[in-house]
């Protein structure tokens, strides 16, 4: 395991183009001159020990030494001992509508990204509670598994969007039924799935038989809507332009709506409560609430509890670039001269 303690160094990463840029710019600049001072031949037998490539070796010395310096800088250090440590937590997976309802621009930027933005936010607030992620159309993927690591899960919830499920639709039940295989504990006692939706439902009477099962197996049910009762087009764009708005079959534009009516009646049978995902701290307050009245289960999870510094190896290779960097000189080595590699024709 590696990890770095000064990341925002790696900004200083951003002088190697620059100084590849200003490289060239040099290069050229120097050929046009020497071109109107006189001509290839006659440059060769005024300057016959110039070598050709070690201007540019110096430079990948220089950008190396650079590189292994800013290394140094950032402090990487690798994980030397694991260790089993106790938590304490709920099991939580988040189902998301990926429909392409949630492209809706009735809440910033679009409901897809309000809802990935209220998970994110969640995830923020939890300590040693284990996670999942599913993400859910016409049918339901499983994104995370049950986890702990919240990096990977926000990772993966940055990767969601509107195509990543060829079936379309909105199947809430298929969300349910993929979540009850989540939780893989049979002692945890507190199992809770978030549903993060507008409410669009197409899989009628079948959510009802899945929220029966999920409720005979210990899962309370939250559900959080994204968008707005009055509803909004949904947009169709090309490299983020607007091309189109989605019409029905009759070529009438379609409008989708925030059904908070079906999300409430979820949460309710589910044993839990609907939430508003408009306001993003309320909810994420609400939750962080709610959870902490729940009763949490001890389980062992294993991480690295010791880091070694691995500075000194990038900051040895930095200086040793450099030194390269400052002491190769422009000329030819002789030796190599000698061995004419490249059958380059000697000058009188």
């Amino acid at each position: 395991m590696v990890q770095f303690d000064e990341k925002l160094y790696f900004y200083l990463l951003g002088l190697i183009p620059v100084l590849v840029l200003l490289y060239l710019l040099v290069l050229v600049w120097k050929k046009s001159k020497q071109k109107e001072f006189a001509d290839k031949k006659l440059l060769k037998r005024l300057a016959p020990d110039r070598s050709v490539f070690k201007s540019t070796l110096k430079l990948v010395f220089l950008l190396l030494g650079i590189s292994f310096l800013v290394f140094a800088l950032a402090n990487p250090k690798i994980g030397t001992k694991l260790e089993t440590v106790k938590r304490e937590g709920v099991d939580i997976v988040f189902a998301i509508d990926v429909s392409k309802s949630m492209l809706a621009e009735d809440i910033a930027p679009n409901r897809l990204e309000k809802g990935k933005r209220l998970v994110s936010e969640i995830i923020n607030q939890l300590a040693s509670d284990r996670i999942g992620i599913i993400a859910y159309a016409g049918q339901a993927y499983p994104q995370l598994p049950i986890t702990t690591d919240y990096g990977a899960a926000k990772m993966f919830l940055q990767s969601m969007n509107t195509d990543m499920l060829s079936s379309q639709g909105t199947a809430i039940n298929s969300a349910i039924d993929l979540a009850s295989t989540f939780y893989n504990d049979s002692e945890q006692t507190n199992r809770v799935l978030f549903i993060i939706s507008d409410g669009e439902d197409h899989s009628e009477g079948n959510t009802l038989d899945a929220l029966e099962k999920a409720v005979e197996n210990g899962i309370k049910i939250y559900t959080i809507g994204v968008g707005k009762s009055k509803g909004a087009p949904i947009p169709i764009k090309r490299n983020g332009v607007v091309e189109s708005l989605k019409k029905n079959n009759e070529g009438e534009v379609v409008i989708t709506r925030l059904n908070e009516p079906v999300l409430t009646e979820i949460a309710n049978i589910g044993n839990g409560v609907y939430i508003n995902g408009a306001n993003t701290e309320d909810a994420v307050s609400f939750i962080k609430e709610e959870l902490a009245k729940m009763d949490k289960k001890e389980f062992e999870a294993k991480q690295f509890a010791e880091y070694k510094d691995q500075f000194q190896w990038f900051l040895g290779l930095g200086l040793l670039f450099l030194f390269l960097d400052v002491f190769l000189l422009d000329r030819k080595t002789q030796w190599l001269k000698k061995l004419n590699l490249f059958n380059e024709k000697e000058y009188e």
